[in-house]
C-alpha cells in the first residue's frame, strides 16, 4: 500500500481532487475510528487551516509511508469511504496487475494448447491425409515447430505426449 500511495501523490495532492472537508473527514476517521494510525496531536498538525491543504495531504502522506503498509491502507480505506469516486479514479487503481496478464497469458495457451490437441484428422482409408494440412510436408513443418516450441519444456512435452497417446488410442 505504500508503494500505491507513492504512485498516487501526486494524484490526491493536486489542486481541486481532495477538498478541505473532505480531506478532514478522512483526517478525522484516520484519528477516531483507528486511533492507532493519527493522535490527537498528528490530527490537530494535519487538520490545522494555517498551512495549505496541498502541504497538509502531502505531509500526511509521507508521515503514513514512513508508519508502514498498514497506515497506508488504513487510508486507502477512509478514502474509499469517504471519497469513493476519487477512491476508483486512482492511478494505481488504473494499471493492470500482473496477475492480469499472467492470466489472460495462461487462458490464451490454454486454448491454444486445446485447439491444437483436439484438432480432428480427417483421414483417408488408405491411411494418406486428404487434407493439404495434413499433408507430410505440413506435418513435417507442424512437427519441426512443436519441436521448437517445446525445447527446454519437458513438462510440457510430457502432456502433450499424453494427449497425442490419447488421440491415437481412439
Amino acid at each position: 500500500y505504500c508503494d500505491r500511495l507513492r504512485q498516487d501523490m501526486y494524484f490526491l495532492t493536486s489542486n481541486g481532487r481532495l477538498s478541505e472537508h473532505l480531506a478532514d473527514k478522512i483526517i478525522l476517521q484516520l484519528n477516531r475510528v483507528y486511533p492507532q494510525i493519527l493522535t490527537n496531536k498528528e490530527a490537530e498538525k494535519f487538520r490545522n487551516p494555517k498551512a495549505s491543504l496541498h502541504i497538509r495531504l502531502s505531509d500526511l502522506i509521507s508521515h503514513l509511508q514512513k508508519k508502514g503498509d498498514k497506515h497506508c491502507q488504513e487510508f486507502y480505506r477512509a478514502l474509499q469511504i469517504n471519497a469513493e469516486q476519487l477512491y476508483n479514479d486512482l492511478p494505481s487503481r488504473k494499471i493492470l496487475s500482473p496477475m492480469f496478464f499472467l492470466a489472460c497469458f495462461s487462458v490464451a495457451a490454454g486454448l491454444a494448447l486445446f485447439m491444437y490437441c483436439w484438432n480432428p484428422v480427417y483421414a483417408s482409408p488408405t491411411g494418406r491425409s486428404t487434407s493439404s494440412r495434413h499433408s507430410p510436408a505440413a506435418q513435417l513443418q507442424r512437427q519441426s515447430g512443436e519441436q521448437r516450441l517445446l525445447a527446454g519444456r519437458p513438462a510440457l512435452k510430457a502432456v502433450l505426449c499424453q494427449l497425442q497417446h490419447r488421440r491415437v488410442a481412439m
